[in-house]
């Protein structure tokens, strides 16, 4: 089955179902685990010599396996005939089976775009190593959109393995060779990293956070250095007319900062695709 691009993508589509509902987990969770863990860093300064010795008010068990997943209202204790990704979203009318709260329609939509855009991938790559290669850019990028979409946080636990991980897969030639991999991740830091600073020395006001630059350095490390300007360029452009579209239409503070790290994913995964064809029409139309 795995021999033919549809049995490919249809193994990934069903991957990617069950993928999608463990990354709504990682984006509700992995922020609150950052927190805790900054929590008890500040407890140990504070307690000095007896840092071993003090806890946390909320010590108990928490990470992305532990607790079970509960109702947020009722905490109902999911079954895992509640949790079959986008089905038994359907199957429960949109509602938790205990106390009939709604059930934010964000789950399976994350859930039918993972298996969509893993499908597609696996269709497009064809070949089981590039097909791994490109799923797991995927997923990665969309647990980093979600968390920072909430929190405009990119956590350094998912973007700096995730520029290894590029790396890795470069040192075969998956998706460019591995100069251009090791340039990409250099130009994509530096390049907002110069952003950074030349809006600050002009501003005095931070234009964005340092996990934009680890993310573009993913981006650069996966796809080489010659797509960036297709990546920054894309980003911009959809970040701009989103941005101006919150300011104008939906009343969004224009002092609100807007997470910088979706479009970046967007940009990345539409050069994935199509970066070649997008990079010669570009250099044609600047010509």
């Amino acid at each position: 089955m795995l021999e033919t691009p549809g049995g490919l993508a249809a193994v990934a589509g069903l991957l990617g179902l069950c993928v999608g509902s463990f990354l709504n987990v990682v984006a509700h969770r992995l922020p609150r685990m950052l927190e805790r863990e900054w929590a008890a860093q500040c407890a140990e300064l504070q307690a000095g010599s007896d840092a071993m010795a003090t806890r946390l008010p909320d010590d108990a068990p928490f990470d992305l396996v532990r607790p079970r997943s509960r109702c947020p209202s009722c905490g109902h204790a999911i079954t895992a005939l509640e949790n079959i990704p986008v089905l038994s979203y359907l199957l429960l009318g949109r509602r938790c089976s205990a106390c009939r709260s709604p059930i934010s329609v964000r789950y399976p939509l994350v859930e039918a775009f993972t298996a969509l855009g893993s499908a597609g991938l696996a269709w497009h790559f064809g070949a089981p190593w590039p097909t791994l290669g490109a799923l797991a850019l995927l997923w990665a990028l969309i647990a980093l959109s979600l968390i920072d979409f909430d929190t405009q946080l990119l956590p350094d636990s998912i973007t700096l393995p995730l520029v290894w991980l590029g790396l890795a897969f470069n040192l075969f030639g998956t998706f460019t060779d591995l100069q251009s991999a090791v340039i990409g991740a250099m130009a994509g830091y530096l390049s907002l990293w110069s952003v950074y600073w030349l809006f600050r020395l002009a501003t005095g006001k931070e234009g964005m956070g340092f996990g934009d630059f680890k993310l573009l350095a993913a981006i650069g490390a996966w796809l080489g250095w010659q797509l960036l300007p297709v990546v920054i360029l894309l980003s911009s452009l959809v970040g701009a007319l989103v941005g101006l579209s919150l300011i104008f239409f939906a009343r969004h503070g224009r002092q609100v900062p807007i997470p910088f790290g979706p479009y970046l994913a967007a940009a990345g995964l539409i050069a994935l695709v199509w970066g070649a064809p997008l990079t010669a029409y570009y250099l044609d139309t600047i010509r």
